[in-house]
């Protein structure tokens, strides 16, 4: 399922939902632990894992570059936010009588060409991430991304109209 994307005050939104049939603990993991993180956002390191901590992005190009990423909000087991270029990203935990579901909030001061391609981006590292929920670790799809790429250019489209 698109990211559902709206103007907002000094911005835009794009949220994401995935029901997952995994319980709150399992998925928190997944989020937070650096052994899982890499599975599914291989850029991340988790380095302090609280609000006003630190998470280490790193380039993952051969130079060693990286730069810190700071916690804005966090509750274990609940949400945890941080700074994503000009804007962040949070993921949220509800749970469900069946496993619990995620949303993910990406807050976007200005739309660019390059919005599409992070929006895309999202998409396939969450199916990376349910996938490692089932036990199973896929490297990242090229080929769907450049779909999912179209598509979230017609979703801006649309929104920008």
């Amino acid at each position: 399922m698109l990211a559902v994307v709206k103007k907002v005050k000094d911005g835009y939104i794009a949220t994401y939902k995935r029901q997952l049939n995994h319980s709150i603990g399992k998925v928190w993991a997944s989020l937070t632990e650096n052994d899982k993180l890499e599975k599914w956002m291989s850029n991340l390191q988790v380095v302090d894992l609280q609000k006003g901590g630190t998470i280490k992005f790193n380039f993952n190009d051969g130079s060693g570059n990286s730069f810190d990423i700071m916690i804005m909000d966090y509750k274990e087991h609940s949400y945890i936010q941080y700074e994503w270029g000009e804007g962040w990203v949070r993921f949220e935990l509800y749970p469900k009588d069946d496993g619990c579901l995620l949303v993910l909030k990406e807050f976007i001061p200005t739309l660019s060409d390059h919005t599409s391609k992070d929006l895309a981006g999202w998409h396939a590292c969450l199916d990376m991430f349910s996938n490692l929920l089932e036990g199973q670790f896929i490297d990242f799809p090229k080929d769907k991304w450049k779909t999912w790429y179209e598509n979230y250019q017609r979703v801006l489209q649309k929104v920008e109209s």
